[in-house]
């Protein structure tokens, strides 16, 4: 029977599944048709099981906690108990969220691989498909690669069972594209850090604040250019991670396991390109003060005052021009980034933003967070999750921004609208948004605790509102601008 090591990394999220916030990635695909069954499943064996053997292995703990974790084969894997198939009664929105509100409390059983497929027909004129992957397998981006490499460009795709890659093969499958987050700037920084993080060690939080502050050497300064010659940097970038409490907001209180999700329809991407030009903003900045607006107007219509709030973002550092290992596993930092929910106007909104994420790339605080998570990933269980609740609750919960493929893609034959993922939150974190752009289009979703933001409907409606309202106001003020260059 195969066994290996579960790395220390994929071990932290392994330990901090709580029935609040469990450590599963949700993903929805939306497809534009009916699917066909028979070639998901082909695809499934195909490009999960045969390419990363995580997809049939289970994790088995040590015993008495000591030692290692590892992954070993499950000897009674069946795929039928991870890829389901349901078909909705009434196949609308509503009824799509029930079904997916209802599994998202569940765990996965630790018995079998921690991952699960459910094909949900009737929605509308298509389907969807529902996934729920374990953290421990695999940090999001490198998730959303995965998903991805099931895809292809063209209807037809492979229809029968072709050469299949030996188990542990890196091959790099039809659609294996590599996404960039948020920061896509930091992102290439982290990603030539690699894996220059060595191991931090602590046994209290003052020894990891100690920790966090004495990163910088554990990374070669050539590789890092003038990021950590600026000792004030560094320091600020540890001082926002260690001090001050984050504010009481709606979004405040002990989570509870039941959650809701919601989502947008899709909306051109063009719009938000038009906004941004007219600001000098990237897209992400202006989806980023988007959410911010949708956020800020929630905390105004239920009592809250608009003052800013934090939520983390997760960076990839994985190499980007490589396929991904077989092994999977988490490669990943977060930085922790102030949104502008206390800023009103929502010109002056995307300008903050773009400020604040500028500081973000310009500073070493995505190489400083990955080393910080290397460093808890080899203490043990209990000061684990005693430092991810301390750094968790500094945020209201985790924005994830994926850039997807920019050319439509077909999941065994039938096209895909749309997608979106949600990275599960830690702590008392209640907020997880997700923002997925895709051939041309992009939506917003939306998961938070069902107790504390019971109409989390309205955070779409608004984030509606505000990309509308920016998208008038950025065409008045070019309209403004070009009429004033002719006079």
């Amino acid at each position: 029977m195969a066994r290996r090591p579960i790395g220390p990394v994929d071990t932290i999220w392994l330990n901090m599944d709580r029935p609040d916030n469990l450590m599963v990635i949700d993903t929805l695909v939306f497809l534009a048709g009916p699917a066909d069954w028979d070639r998901v499943v082909a695809v499934v064996r195909e490009r999960l099981l045969d390419r990363y053997p995580v997809f049939t292995q289970r994790p088995v703990m040590p015993l008495a906690h000591v030692g290692t974790p590892h992954w070993e084969d499950d000897p009674d894997f069946d795929l039928e108990r991870h890829l389901v198939r349901v078909t909705l009664d009434r196949g609308d929105d509503a009824d799509l969220q029930r079904y997916v509100e209802e599994r998202v409390p569940v765990p996965l059983d630790r018995d079998h691989p921690l991952w699960e497929l459910h094909l949900v027909d009737g929605y509308g004129d298509g389907s969807v498909l529902f996934c729920r992957l374990h953290h421990a397998l695999a940090d999001g981006v490198a998730l959303t690669r995965v998903l991805l490499s099931m895809t292809d460009p063209t209807p037809e795709g492979p229809r029968h069972h072709g050469a299949r890659p030996a188990p542990g093969a890196t091959t790099r499958g039809p659609g294996d594209e590599a996404p960039f987050g948020v920061l896509e700037g930091a992102l290439r920084m982290a990603g030539a850090a690699g894996s220059a993080a060595g191991a931090v060690t602590g046994t209290a939080l003052a020894g990891a604040a100690a920790a966090l502050r004495e990163v910088p050497r554990l990374f070669d300064p050539h590789l890092l250019g003038d990021a950590f010659t600026r000792a004030r940097l560094t320091g600020a970038v540890a001082d926002k991670l260690l001090l001050g409490p984050r504010p009481h907001t709606p979004f405040s209180g002990a989570p509870s396991p039941e959650k809701r999700v919601v989502w947008s329809a899709p909306f051109p991407l063009d719009d938000v390109m038009e906004v941004g030009r007219a600001c000098g903003a990237t897209v992400n900045d202006v989806l980023v003060a988007a959410v911010a607006g949708a956020l800020s107007t929630y905390m105004a219509e239920h009592g809250g005052e608009r003052v800013d709030v934090s939520t983390m973002v997760p960076v990839n550092v994985r190499p980007l021009d490589r396929p991904l290992p077989a092994e999977l596993g988490n490669q990943f930092a977060l930085v922790l980034f102030r949104l502008p929910t206390g800023t009103r106007e929502p010109l002056a909104r995307i300008a903050e933003t773009k400020r604040r994420m500028d500081v973000i790339k310009d500073s070493p605080e995505v190489v400083l967070t990955f080393g910080l998570i290397k460093a808890i990933g080899r203490t043990g269980p209990e000061l684990e999750r005693f430092l991810v609740d301390f750094f968790a609750d500094k945020a209201i919960g985790v924005t994830t921004n994926v850039p997807g493929p920019t050319m439509p893609r077909y999941l065994a034959g039938t096209p895909i609208s749309g997608l979106l993922g949600w990275v599960p939150g830690s702590g008392r974190q209640t907020v997880g948004v997700s923002i997925f752009t895709y051939a041309g289009t992009v939506r917003v979703g939306f998961k938070v605790d069902a107790g504390l933001l019971p109409d989390p409907e309205r955070l779409v409606e608004a984030f509606h509102d505000e990309i509308e309202d920016v998208r008038r106001m950025a065409h008045a003020v070019s309209g403004h601008n070009g009429a004033s260059r002719h006079t």
